[in-house]
Order: structure tokens, then sequence, then C-alpha cells
């Protein structure tokens, strides 16, 4: 087992012949360690923030467990309004873009803000709730003994109670391998079974079962279409009427539903190229009738937790959780703030259940709802949006050893690509490359948005291609695949990049140097010297972040590739740098402008410090220390108070800081409790944070809170670093761990590089590690004020005792 280790500190060598040649048992955070996982409560759920989200990646629920009308919401991910994008959408808007720099350069910033709106297309399409399932309870009597929970360890929703001494018990999941939605009911049954949805519809029972089909909002011609099945088995008896099924004396019955839609992929007509939904929901249903309800539990369990069980954390002693999961309902835990290392583990690995459940459906990630929405329009249209939030919604993917629901992304990157290149030519006059906007949809919209009368702060932005494919260089780091990288990564990163290539403009202010012309800061407003409060700019902080990290990544993509990457280094060289304020924070904009809002939710001029990597890379070592204190400086301006998803990011940015105290100063921020948007009891005053059912409240809900918290934990417990050239790995465990989880253990994280981590720590010291390598390469372990470098072949495990 070839090992080399090199220490900072004198006298290591002593240590290291002593402690870390010595091989240990193979180390695992246990289940035993870590606590049960779920959440539960004492009553129903009266509004969509308290009720319990389950999916299949692709079909999902919103179970309220009501006793007397238990609503469920049902989802489809593939359910949206509207068609493909039309290619020749706004052909001749390009012709604005001389006319915006023109003004830009004479510092005419009204005059560009008010031409920016010519360059705007139509907004995204609708997201939209499938249909809504009542469960009706005909017995009468007082209920009593109420409990509701979900198991993030099995993904099931369960409720029971008592009514007229009699016990009513009830079981939900969504199955990704037989795709479908099973809910078991169980003791004195007597029910009425009903379909209904908000959209057009039609709903008919016969026998056992139930069949609503019907489209999205819009024309019937011009839609998707659904078709909704819904079987009963039971040992009772089953009385079909109108558009519902009454079951009666009945001790035992289970409900399968199943979905398809016309979807059939972001370029074809729902219609006239409609994939055929009616054929597939009936061969969906026949399968209901040969398979045993214990069965597909089972197949359910096993699927789930061959991702879920891949990572477990203890955060602070095995002891300090005692039975509190189990005594203290988690709306209750959440407004208290009882015991917050199990409520700080809950969120963590809730956010995983959340996106295991949201994001495997091929070319449709997960979005704004991840995949759970009870309203017919949801907020900002429930679409994609990508100035930040489906950035976020995948943060925790690679680090929290879910690679492959971030696999919906790739494809749905592929989709981007191809509109894109129709809107960098239309839009911008750029025949090379491609380009997507601040929004998208089902239909990979690229168009920056805002139909010539929304304010460009948010409508004009174009840098969302360029963001997004730092996911694809995401994965080759995580993973390696050199296969992967050569046919899908650098395909796209090369495409981004060449559409920044032509974007990019000369700078008249400082010949030699590049920028992005028009330019803005997503959905922030800057204060001129001379009192104009504006939005388009030129030479923006963060799309030069953006531009900056793309292009660093497509020079090293494409060195391997063996491709040419002169082109890119020469702008990269040439692009105006980063500067500091005069308050020694980071400039948002070209010049040392004031933020109309100081405490602004965007940070999007940090994008270099995390997600990104470059303000910390060893090109830019000389400048990091100064740029690192600005970034600080200008977290310390925004303040603690912002939004739910802002929350997300700031923990990963004060992360990356190795500032442990604040980012869990900013995680507890997450954690507050915020009311459903229904109950009006003012119990926050500012800001965002978590409803009862440990959604994130923006507020409304937005999903990507859940996963930049998610993000934040793993971030604090550990870091890691590629080197391309030197096929080499840089891990840093605890570099941000907060005093409050002195104690603790982790198992399943991954590092960049190809390699799955675990370790124990105690008192804020690593005691036990273990790092398995899926391919051979060369680490460099930071833990403990030591480094190490560490050698391991592929496949290889290996235990080492650091204490």
């Amino acid at each position: 087992m070839p090992i080399s280790m090199h220490n900072t500190q004198k006298g290591e060598s002593r240590w290291f012949s002593f402690f870390v040649l010595l091989l240990l048992p193979v180390l695992t955070c246990s289940a035993q360690q870590q606590p049960v996982m779920h959440l539960w409560y004492d009553h129903p759920a009266n509004y969509f923030e308290e009720s319990l989200p389950i999916g299949n990646g692709k079909l999902g629920a919103l179970v309220y467990g009501g006793t007397d009308d238990n609503v469920i919401y049902l989802n489809d991910i593939t359910f949206w309004t509207g068609k493909p994008v039309d290619r020749n959408q706004d052909a001749d808007a390009h012709q604005w873009i001389p006319k915006i720099r023109e003004a830009l350069f004479n510092e005419d910033y009204p005059k560009a803000d008010s031409l920016q709106l010519h360059v705007q297309g139509p907004n995204s399409q609708f997201y939209q709730p499938l249909g809504t399932l009542h469960i009706n309870d005909l017995n009468e009597g007082v209920v009593t003994d109420y409990r509701r929970s979900l198991s993030l360890d099995s993904a099931i929703v369960c409720d029971r109670y008592v009514r007229d001494g009699k016990t009513v018990k009830r079981e939900y999941y969504a199955s990704n391998p037989d795709k479908l939605i099973a809910i078991r009911l169980q003791g004195a049954i007597n029910v009425r079974l009903s379909l209904t949805a908000q959209v057009p519809h039609k709903v008919k029972s016969s026998g056992h079962q139930l069949t609503m089909t019907g489209h999205a909002t819009g024309d019937p011609q011009e839609s998707i279409h659904f078709c909704t099945m819904l079987k009963v088995n039971t040992d009772g008896q089953v009385t079909a009427s109108d558009s519902s099924l009454t079951i009666t004396a009945a001790t035992d019955a289970v409900v399968y539903i199943i979905n398809e839609t016309s979807f059939n992929g972001y370029d074809k007509h729902p219609v006239k190229e409609g994939a055929p939904y009616l054929e597939r929901a009936s061969d969906d249903i026949w399968h209901t009738q040969i398979i045993r309800y214990d069965e597909t539990r089972q197949r359910h369990i096993t699927d789930y937790r061959q991702y879920y069980d891949r990572v477990k954390l203890r955060l602070g002693m095995s002891s300090c959780h005692d039975d509190i999961q189990d005594r203290i309902p988690t709306d209750v835990l959440l407004r208290e703030r009882k015991d917050n290392c199990y409520l700080e583990t809950l969120y963590f690995q809730y956010g995983r259940y959340l996106l295991i459940s949201c994001s495997r459906t091929q070319g449709v990630p997960a979005n704004l709802q991840g995949l759970w929405t009870p309203h017919l329009w949801s907020p900002w249209r429930g679409n994609y949006t990508v100035n930040i939030n489906l950035e976020e919604n995948y943060w925790p993917a690679f680090t929290a050893n879910l690679a492959e629901m971030a696999g919906p992304l790739d494809d749905f990157m592929r989709a981007l690509a191809t509109n894109g290149q129709y809107t960098a030519r239309n839009y911008y006059g750029i025949d090379k490359g491609w380009c997507s906007s601040h929004n998208s949809d089902l239909w990979a919209m690229t168009n920056p948005v805002g139909e010539k009368r929304e304010s460009p702060m948010w409508a004009n932005w174009n840098m969302g291609g360029a963001w997004l494919v730092q996911t694809l260089w995401e994965r080759y780091l995580f993973t390696c695949d050199e296969v992967f990288l050569r046919q899908t990564a650098y395909p796209l990163m090369k495409g981004a990049a060449d559409f920044c290539l032509s974007w990019l403009v000369d700078n008249p202010k400082q010949p030699g140097e590049l920028i992005t012309a028009p330019s803005t800061s997503p959905e922030n407003v800057y204060v001129t010297d001379q009192g104009y409060a504006g939005v388009t700019c030129y030479g923006g902080t963060a799309d030069l972040a953006i531009v900056r990290e793309l292009l660093t990544d497509v020079i090293a993509a494409g060195t391997l590739c063996g491709d040419n990457v002169a082109a890119y280094q020469s702008a990269l060289d040439k692009l105006h740098p980063y500067t500091i304020g005069k308050d020694d924070d980071l400039n948002e904009w070209y010049y040392d402008w004031a933020d109309q809002d100081p405490h602004h939710r965007h940070q999007s001029h940090l994008i270099g410090l995390y997600p990104g990597h470059h303000i910390e890379s060893e090109e830019l070592r000389v400048k990091s220390e100064k740029l690192l204190a600005a970034c600080e400086q200008t977290l310390i301006q925004k303040g603690d108070e912002t939004t739910g998803w802002s929350t997300g990011w700031r923990i990963n940015l004060w992360a990356r800081l190795k500032n442990g105290e604040k980012a869990y100063q900013i995680y507890q921020k997450l954690l507050t409790a915020v009311a459903p948007e229904g109950d009006r009891t003012p119990n926050y005053s500012h800001g965002g944070g978590t409803y009862p059912n440990l959604f994130d409240a923006h507020p409304p809900f937005q999903i990507d809170g859940n996963f930049g918290g998610t993000a934040g934990v793993c971030e604090m417990l550990m870091q890691s670093e590629y080197s391309v050239s030197e096929a080499r790995s840089t891990i840093e465990l605890l570099p941000a761990c907060p005093k409050a989880w002195s104690d603790g253990a982790v198992s399943g994280l991954c590092a960049r590089g190809g390699y799955e981590v675990s370790f124990e720590w105690k008192d804020g010291i690593v005691r036990q590690a273990e790092i398995t390598a899926r391919r051979e390469g060369t680490v460099t372990l930071l833990y403990n004020h030591q480094t190490k470098i560490i050698q391991l072949k592929a496949g290889q495990t290996m235990p080492l005792k650091t204490w």
C-alpha cells in the first residue's frame, strides 16, 4: 500500500509512524449512529406548507392527511403549459445591441435601460398541478391519537388516528421502479375516493377504477394532455358512481395511481407529435393487477435506499438526540429550536430526500417547486430561474453522493444548447456557440424574457448557459469520467464559451481589456455618482466572474480533450479584473457605485468564491487574500436577513471563507420558523426561513433553499479541489466546522478527483478517517492543522487513524 506523507509541523514523521500506519476497522457512520430521520406531526396539514411530499422523480404528491377529507395533490414534472419554442422569434432583435452599447459608452444609462426593452422576448410557460385526490372517511365519531409522519429512511408517509375506538392506518409512497403512487388503508375502512383537477379535465368511473383525462391550461390543440388512472384492490366492496369510488366494509384497501402525459421532448409538439400517453397509462395500470403491495413497497424502499443510504450523518454526541425525534413534533422542534443537532441533521437529509424524489426524469430537472405544487399558477411560474435557482438545486448533487440526480440537468442543457444557438443569433447577432437567459421551462426556452415591457434588471440577463455548464465540469471533477467529458461536457462548455468570446467587447475605458456590454447584475440596482438608479451597465462583475470561471474550466477541459484553447486563454488574460471598493468590499459594478439595496438577496459578484473556485485558485494566489477579504466585507455589508435561497447560498460562501461560526449562524437563520402562507400569524419579521414541513421559505416556497442548505452542511464538513494538470486532489476535513458540532461523524461524502470520504471527530479534532478511491490518484489530505499526501489505487479503501 504505497503511502507517502508530509507534514507542515515539526516532528510529524514520529507521529505518522506511530499512528497513521495503524489500519483500523472499516469506518462507517452507521445507521445506528445516525438517529432515525423523520418528520412528524400531531395534526393534519391545513396548508400546503404543512403537507408531506412524496415523489418518484416524475410523479409526486402532497399528502395532507385529513381525517374527514384527506386531500392529496398530484403532480407530474412533465405537466406544463405551452409547446416548443419558436426559433425565429425576434429574429432582428440583435440590431438594438450596438445602440445599447453606444448609449452605455456615452454614460447614458437611462437610454440604455430603455433600449434594453427591445431585446426582450416572451416569458416562460407555467408548471401546473395535475389533479387532486380526496379520500373522505365516511365513518362517524370523535378522532383522537392522530399522528402523521414522513420517514426519510424509507421515503414513506404514514398517518393514523382513532375514530370511535377504531384505529385507521394509512401509508403512502411514490415508487420509481413501478412508476406509481401507492396508498394503503387499514382498519375500519368506509371511504369515498374522488379525483378532480384545476385544469380542464373529465373523470369517469368503472368497476374499481377512476380515469381522469385532460390538458394543461390553454388551447387543447396546443397543450400537453394527460391521463391519470386510479385502481383499488380491497377485501371490501367497491361502488362506482360518477367520478368517485366508494369502498365499504373493508379492513384493507390498496390504491394505485399512475399518470402519463403527452410530453414527448422539448422539441416535439405535445399533440401533433405527442407521446402515446393513453396507451402508456393503460399499460401502467394493467401492471398494478399483477403486483403485490408488499413487493412493490420493498422495491420502492430498495430503490430509494441505494441512493439515500450512501451518506450518513451524526452531529453532536449520539446520546444528545435521546428520543427527541419521537417526543417533539417537527413543527414544534422548528419553532422552539429544541436540540438543534437533530433538526440540523434532519434538514440536511431532507434535502437529499427531496432531490432523490424530484429529479429522476430525463431532460426534466427539478424546477422552482422541485416537483410539488398545489397552485394552478405557481409563484414565478414554477419555472427554471437560471440566474441562481436552477444552479442551486444541484449544488449538493455531487458532494452529497447523488450524482445520478443531476442527470436530468445534463440532458436539459443539451436542449438549451440547441435552442440557445437561435437565441444567440436572433437577440445578439452571434453565430457561434449558444446562450441561455434568466428563465427557462419544459420547452428549454433560452430567450431573454420580459415581453418588451419588464425590467432589464432580471429580464435581459444572458449568462445562464455560461453559469449552468459549471455543473457539467463539476461532474467531471468528481468522477474523472473522460467519456462524459469528451462526449457531453466539453462540447456544451465549449459552445457556451464560444458565445462568450463573441459577446465580449473591447473596453473603451481601458484598451486591451475585455468586458461585457450590455451587462446587468441579476436583479440588483446601482446608483451612479449622479444619483441615477439603473440596471444596465458595462463590465458588471457578475458577468465577468461567470466568464472567468467558464474560460478557466474550458481551458482545462479542452487541454484534456486535445483541443486548441489559445483563444480562450487569450480572452481570459484580457478580462477586466476584479476591483475592490472604497469600503474594502468587492465591487459589483464596473465603477464603485452604491447598491440601491445594500442588503440585496443576490450576491452574484461572489460567484467566483462559491459555487466557483477561481478566487481561491493557484493562478490568483497573489491576489487571493485581498479578494477573499473583499468577499468577506461584501457579506458583512449584505447582513444576515435575506430570502431562503439566498440564506442557503450564504452558508456556502461563509464556509468557503473557512468561517464555521458564521456559516453555522446563517444555517440557523435558514431554520427560522415561517408560518404557512395561508396562516397570517406574523411569526417572522425579516427574510425567509423554513415552513413547518421543512420546505424552504423564500417566502413563498422555493426548493432551492433546501438544496443550498444541504450543500452548505457538506461544505462546512469537507471541501475539495482537483488539479487537472497535476491529477491531484486536495481534501480538507472540517474546514468550517462550528463549535456546536464539536463532535460528529459522517460517511459517504464525495470529493473531487473521484473519492468517497468518511470520518469521525471529537472536540473538533478528526479522530478517524477513511478514503475510498474510485480511480488511482494522489490526495493531499488536510486535517487537524496537518498536511499528508496519500497515494491510492483504484478501488482501494484506506482507513487511517489520525489521532
